[in-house]
């Protein structure tokens, strides 16, 4: 039998759907990319039309083993990597959605959320999901769309409907509806699943009346959950591995080890830690969740979640016409020394961790007359740098109070890491070396990393920790005086933002 040396991984997110056609050796042989809608029906809400995700995905896939020259008999397995918490419900007979998919930015369930606050259940969902009571995860999204759909309660209860993240949307329409199931790391994010135990928390779901009818299996991420139907690629394809999108980064980073940590820039910034076999709560605003599992075995990440990260870009563009594209905004933001004061508190959708803060919106603080868009476009930029390091520092008071060692390198990746100013003023402010692998794709990486586990084509996490390698290494350079000011200054402008 010959070896099958390819792996495809798909890559759907927040708002482009990807493939990427992996060789075993770690290196991208095609890749396609298709970007969707975003749908903003009123302030505070984001919904996606899940049907367009899916023909986008499905119409990726195909490009990109069409520009790798080989056919669905070539490819050894699919992994899917998510944009993680964006609920879908749907029709398990039709398989069409009820509704639109809600977005895990979306804040509409911050009235149910202090409701469940106010009944004190918030110590129970800590200790359980490892997660706080928020509108980011899936829980109150699915009892939104149970809540406001006609007929939905009705036909959940007769057992007609499915609910799934969207790595169980893709898993249920690429297998043509014959599997519904999950991943440990993507059911960590609905704020309805025991992450000590692996099972669905009976007393969250009573407690939200969502019923258990409409929950996916859970595997672990390295599983063969099934096969694409033959005719939507030519050939069965096994789908042998699924995870989060910041689950699969981690392990496409090879942090598989107690105190790696990797930051991805994306539409939002997720910087996660690996804790090893050990489950700790945060006591600095950070959640505890399921890092991706090859196997049975539990393991855990302590993470940070920035809402809007490289999206301040796109606002740039979109919403202020300060640039054309966005590749233009290092040149706009070099064409200055330095911020001028301005700082940028881009809380469009609330503060995330270690904040929380669902009601904060954006603010640019620190104008003079002398600002200009260039000021304003490096402040932008800071503003990612300056999450992303409130989250590391949070990050390594958890890792000392638990007896653990503080971070001492941060592997980054995302589209925004290739922005080299934005990366020295990362290094400069957390004071640690900041590392970019030779290959940043790491949410596709790690998911074509999971698929290859479970069919063969890797025998251990140390075949693929051998295969990551250092691009650039940014180290500190900034006087530490000077990085603890521009914290402080930071800092000042979130509590301005806050209390407005």
């Amino acid at each position: 039998m010959i070896a099958k040396n390819h792996l495809l991984a798909l890559d759907q997110g927040t708002s482009s759907s990807r493939a990427i056609v992996f060789h075993r050796d770690g290196h991208i042989v095609s890749m396609a990319q298709r970007e969707f809608r975003q749908i903003f029906p009123q302030p505070g809400w984001v919904e996606h039309d899940a049907d367009e995700i899916w023909a986008s995905q499905q119409a990726v896939a195909l490009e990109a083993l069409f520009k790798a020259q080989l056919n669905a008999s070539d490819i050894a397995a699919i992994g899917i990597a998510n944009q993680r918490e964006t609920t879908v419900l749907w029709h398990r007979r039709t398989g069409e959605p009820i509704a639109n998919a809600i977005v895990w930015q979306d804040r509409r369930t911050e009235p149910l959320c202090r409701q469940l606050r106010e009944a004190g259940l918030g110590e129970t969902v800590r200790r359980s999901t490892g997660l706080v009571i928020d509108p980011y995860f899936s829980g109150t999204k699915i009892r939104w769309l149970l809540d406001h759909v006609p007929g939905a309660h009705l036909a959940a209860a007769r057992g007609e409907l499915a609910f799934g993240t969207i790595d169980s949307w893709l898993l249920w329409k690429l297998t043509g509806g014959q599997v519904h199931a999950t991943d440990v790391s993507n059911a960590s994010r609905t704020m309805l699943f025991d992450i000590r135990r692996n099972v669905w928390d009976h007393e969250l779901l009573k407690a939200l009346h969502v019923p258990d009818s409409v929950l996916p299996q859970v595997f672990p991420s390295s599983h063969v959950f099934g096969a694409t139907d033959p005719a939507l690629f030519g050939a069965a394809i096994p789908i042998a591995g699924m995870a989060g999108d910041q689950q699969s980064a981690l392990f496409g980073q090879a942090c598989f080890r107690a105190g790696l940590a990797k930051n991805t820039y994306g539409t939002g910034c997720f910087l996660l830690m690996h804790t090893g076999e050990r489950f700790d709560t945060s006591l600095n605003g950070l959640i505890a969740t399921a890092a991706a599992q090859p196997t049975s075995t539990p393991g855990y990440a302590l993470e940070g979640s920035v809402f809007i990260g490289g999206a301040v870009v796109q606002w740039l563009r979109d919403g202020l016409n300060a640039i054309k594209t966005s590749g233009q905004v290092q040149a706009l933001a070099e064409s200055v020394p330095d911020a001028g004061g301005v700082i940028f508190v881009p809380a469009f959708t609330g503060l995330g961790a270690p904040y929380w803060k669902a009601d904060a919106r954006g603010a640019i603080v620190g104008l003079s007359r002398g600002s200009t868009a260039a000021h304003i476009a490096r402040a932008a930029l800071e503003s990612i740098a300056f999450q992303s390091a409130a989250l590391l520092a949070a990050m390594s008071r958890d890792a000392v109070a638990a007896g653990a060692a503080a971070v001492t390198e941060l592997r980054v990746d995302g589209g925004a890491c290739v922005n080299n100013l934005l990366m020295q003023f990362q290094a400069d402010l957390l004071d640690i070396p900041v590392l970019r692998p030779k290959v940043i794709e790491t949410t596709a990486l790690g998911a074509a990393y999971l698929a290859g586990l479970a069919v063969g084509t890797y025998q251990s996490l140390d075949e693929l920790a051998a295969q990551w390698q250092v691009e650039r290494r940014f180290v500190p350079t900034m006087a530490r005086e000077r990085a603890a000011g521009l914290m402080a200054d930071w800092e000042r402008a979130v509590r301005q933002t806050v209390a407005a």
